[in-house]
């Protein structure tokens, strides 16, 4: 009668030891990891889909291993995101990291007033989306269709701000998250159709970076329009001659003369499209211009700043100030 108890007494300690074994396998480093792997997790990803995903990239052996894992430390909330292996690690090290959110990420830095272009070789530099496939990302317009039914690409509404970028991310989830980003500030600001205030915004943005110009520079701007002057706005022949692969870093007579529509030294009116990405500030700007007789403004020498003027004379004095370097009147 003794032996049944003995058998299972046997069973018991050897199911013991399987545990213990099975626990110490947990704290192990895998040693047939391969090498650098992404894993992404994401958001309401369950056990069963986490342990599947490690093990068959290869970050741990077992699936049932990281589900004990997960018995043992059933009260962790484990983090959406993507996360990097980059040497051999044990189970528990790899639950631990996702149990503190330890996700992968390269921060990408937006500046107000960039274009498409420079913003393609700020993405291409973090080394996860190329600045090809980038600008091909950029180049559909379908995003913001019910903002600017006349965008021609997402100029100007790629929010600049900060953006994390990830190992698995594509150009066209990029360009989806700082569309969202400018759709946030939009409403927020309560705007309604983007077409025109962001294609003004966008010049003031370029033609400025002290926020309290900025009003102004709208209002000038306007007031040209309500004239019907041309605008003869420098960064837009610049943004005419980027576009024909063409820009040199100095602006050239033929570039004031360039039949592209995007140059308002040629054309009156507002360019077709945002000639940059702007900010809070300008775009607040486009929406509240100041209200002034202003209809020209030219560097302060040697700034910062604009000087403004009413008339033309007045004006042309400013530009002969500006281009001796003069300190009077400043």
């Amino acid at each position: 009668m003794k032996r049944p108890w003995r058998l299972a007494g046997t069973l018991l300690v050897l199911a013991a030891a399987m545990l213990a074994a099975a626990i110490a396998s947990l704290h192990i480093p895998y040693q047939a990891f391969q090498g650098e792997t992404f894993v992404r997790f994401d958001r309401g990803a369950h056990t069963p889909t986490m342990a599947r995903a490690l093990a068959k990239a290869g970050v741990i052996r077992y699936e049932w291993q990281f589900w004990l894992q997960r018995m043992l430390h059933s009260s962790a909330t484990l983090e959406a995101g993507e996360y990097r292996y980059f040497e051999p690690a044990s189970t528990a090290e790899a639950f631990q990291r996702i149990a503190r959110g330890d996700v992968f990420f390269v921060e990408l830095k937006i500046p107000e007033g960039g274009n498409r272009f420079e913003i393609a070789r700020l993405v291409e530099a973090t080394g996860l989306i190329s600045g090809e496939e980038f600008l091909r990302a950029a180049a559909d317009p379908s995003l913001v269709r019910d903002l600017d039914s006349q965008a021609m690409t997402l100029e100007g509404y790629l929010f600049p701000a900060s953006y994390r970028l990830t190992h698995s991310m594509t150009a066209e989830e990029l360009c989806e998250t700082m569309v969202a980003r400018f759709r946030r500030e939009w409403t927020e600001m309560g705007a309604g159709e983007a077409h025109s205030a962001v294609t003004l915004a966008s010049m003031v943005e370029k033609e400025t970076g002290i926020a309290g110009e900025r009003p102004v520079i709208a209002g000038v701007f306007l007031n040209r329009l309500g004239r019907g002057m041309k605008l003869e706005c420098d960064p837009t022949a610049i943004y005419a001659a980027l576009l024909e692969n063409r820009y040199d870093g100095t602006i050239h007579r033929s570039d004031l003369d360039s039949p592209n529509p995007y140059n308002t030294y040629r054309y009156a009116g507002l360019p077709p499209g945002p000639i940059a990405n702007p900010g809070t500030d300008a775009l607040r700007a486009a929406l509240h211009p100041a209200q002034t007789q202003y209809l020209y403004f030219v560097a302060n020498p040697p700034g910062p700043g604009h000087r403004f003027s009413t008339t033309l004379a007045a004006h042309e004095k400013a530009v002969k100030r500006y281009r001796h370097g003069s300190r009077k009147g400043a």
